[in-house]
């Protein structure tokens, strides 16, 4: 391979599949310190990304403004064009969409990408110059791993990704956050929102938790209708506190002070896992065993669904019928029995 001075990596979204491919930075960096990496991201998850310091520069597009205004693209197109300046030595599409491969062939001449029997969107093979084989079904961030290791001659290993170091970095967070974080309970972060109503764990349930557990519950949210939820949850409890809305650097400060994160299958749940703060995520209609590394502190639960991961089933909603009381136990044996 010649030597590459500068790559250029291209994950859009969405947050926690950007989390899943940001544990190799770090891995990338211990074999080639003086390479200049620089993403590119939907504007919308950038300050997931802000203040890495294995980041040289953020590239922000907005590839899903053209779903609404079709003359977006040719403005698109102009602006990934514009980045070919930069001329990267590589360029790594570790998302394996047609978009994503566009925008690699764009600002690049040299790319690596998925091949075609590892991605759903096939057609995005044909424009790698470089294809790396992993079957689609395969863990997320083992596949994250392979697609920005392999180009660059080496490998990441399970045992590399047991032992990161956190890789979510924040500054000027809103100090707020630190009032609500008690110092005589263990705090609780609810995540209780997800991309998908079929994805979130039920109102009452969460609120059961919470009376189960004499600990401090907090509930962030992005949306009305997730604050409407976590108000739902917080009336029905003695000990929810409904945090103001929080932008991604101060949510970040959060879970880093938290002592566990309990929440569905989104990506301020796997926020912890990046942090090394315990977790418990909850798993309905998309596969456990794909989308987290499952370690002593970060845990899963899952429904009885049998998931095909080539065809996620919206319309399944049986995440709402894990029992409570499994959560309330293994959430017990997290805070307490682990660290005794």
């Amino acid at each position: 391979m010649s030597k590459i001075n500068k790559l250029a990596i291209v994950k859009l979204s969405a947050m926690g599949d950007i989390i899943h491919a940001m544990v190799a930075l770090q891995f990338i960096k211990t074999n080639y310190p003086n390479i200049k990496i620089d993403w590119f991201v939907e504007g919308a998850f950038s300050k997931v990304l802000q203040y890495n310091p294995h980041i040289d520069n953020i590239y922000e597009l907005n590839l899903k403004s053209i779903k609404k205004n079709k003359k977006e693209l040719f403005k698109q197109i102009k602006l990934a064009r514009k980045y070919s300046k930069n001329e990267y030595d590589l360029v790594i599409d570790a998302q394996g969409l047609i978009k994503s491969a566009i925008v690699s062939k764009l600002i690049g001449k040299k790319v690596a990408g998925f091949s075609k029997l590892s991605i759903r969107e096939k057609f995005a093979a044909s424009l790698y110059n470089q294809k790396i084989s992993i079957s689609y079904d395969k863990n997320a961030i083992d596949r994250n791993a392979k697609i920005l290791s392999e180009p660059l001659d080496f490998i990441i290993t399970k045992k590399d990704i047991l032992n990161k170091k956190p890789f979510l970095f924040f500054k000027n967070k809103d100090k707020k956050i630190y009032e609500f974080l008690s110092e005589n309970k263990k705090n609780i972060l609810l995540i209780v929102g997800a991309s998908w109503a079929s994805k979130m764990y039920s109102n009452e349930k969460f609120a059961n938790i919470t009376n189960s557990l004499d600990e401090n519950y907090l509930i962030v949210w992005g949306s009305e209708s997730e604050k409407q939820i976590a108000n739902n949850i917080a009336n029905n409890s003695s000990n929810v506190t409904v945090l103001p809305k929080l932008d991604l650097n101060s949510l970040k400060a959060l879970v880093s002070k938290v002592d566990l994160v309990i929440g569905n299958d989104t990506g301020p749940t796997h926020m912890a896992w990046a942090l090394n703060i315990p977790s418990i995520t909850l798993f309905g209609n998309t596969p456990g065993y794909r989308n987290t590394y499952e370690t002593n502190i970060n845990r899963i639960i899952e429904s009885n669904s049998k998931v095909n991961p080539y065809k996620l089933d919206k319309s399944d909603f049986s995440i709402k019928e894990i029992d409570e009381k499994n959560i309330v136990k293994m959430a017990k044996e997290i805070l307490y029995e682990e660290k005794n």
